[in-house]
């Protein structure tokens, strides 16, 4: 079972949230609040709006109503220079990695030392090397992403998402395209590198070995109502389910939405 790091304060307070494209309402009335240290998971079936909900979180997309708080202060209403400085406190893995094909990981993960801070190039190569110790890809440091796997292109993603210490990492479906076995490490990576940096972790996926696997709390978005139908331990859940689509979704065959 995880070990929560979180120490009781609230980090992220999403209130009243309604996502809409145009007149289409994606989510009405979204409500919860995300603890300092805690592993959320946003889950759901396909088109509920799981991965339009991580874009609102990290200020992609403007809320059609509502209104998102880190440490009590609202993101949607503050000044753009103070965006930016909450956005630099973000650490975001895409799913494919999105890694620049045409650079080394060196130099993927230099890209974001040398545009906000002010390190040296020695000191820039020496967190490189720490970073990439991390998650497990020491002495990688100059080969191009075409040149390793699937899953240690993600590692590599999630060693750029790091490089500036973020304060939350935002994972966009971490264990798309891996085999179970690297996913399963990849759950076991986001855990201890959450439990060393003690970064609150958001995380998108439908995966449920994952889901089980990470989650301290679970927010499960309902296509059909389209507002959030249950929120809490996805193990707990599954014991005592709060409603049917929430049952179903967690016992449904691993593979399927």
């Amino acid at each position: 079972m995880k070990n929560s790091q979180s120490n009781g304060k609230t980090h992220i307070t999403v209130s009243h949230l309604e996502m809409a494209y145009g007149d289409f309402v994606v989510m009405r009335d979204l409500n919860f609040t995300v603890e300092h240290g805690e592993v959320l998971v946003i889950m759901g079936g396909s088109g509920c709006g799981k991965s339009t909900l991580l874009r609102h979180l990290i200020g992609l997309k403007e809320p059609a109503k509502g209104d998102i708080l880190y440490d009590g202060q609202s993101f949607v209403q503050s000044s753009l220079e103070e965006q930016k400085k909450k956005l630099r406190a973000f650490g975001v893995l895409y799913q494919g990695g999105a890694l620049w094909s045409s650079m080394t990981l060196s130099e993927n993960i230099a890209l974001p030392l040398e545009e906000y801070t002010k390190l040296t190039p020695s000191e820039i190569r020496e967190v490189i090397a720490y970073k990439l110790a991390l998650v497990g890809l020491a002495g990688f440091e100059e080969f191009y992403p075409s040149e390793i796997s699937g899953g240690m292109r993600k590692r590599a993603g999630l060693a750029r998402a790091m490089a500036l210490d973020p304060e939350i990492l935002f994972f966009d479906e971490p264990s798309a395209g891996l085999d179970p076995i690297s996913s399963s490490r990849l759950d076991d990576l986001i855990l201890q590198l959450r439990d060393s940096l003690g970064s609150t972790v958001v995380v998108v996926t439908h995966e449920l070995q994952s889901i089980f696997a990470i989650a301290d709390k679970a927010v499960f978005l309902d296509v059909e109502k389209r507002t959030l139908t249950a929120l809490g331990n996805p193990n707990d859940m599954l014991r005592d389910p709060p409603n049917d689509n929430v049952r179903r979704f967690l016992t449904r065959d691993s593979g399927t939405d």
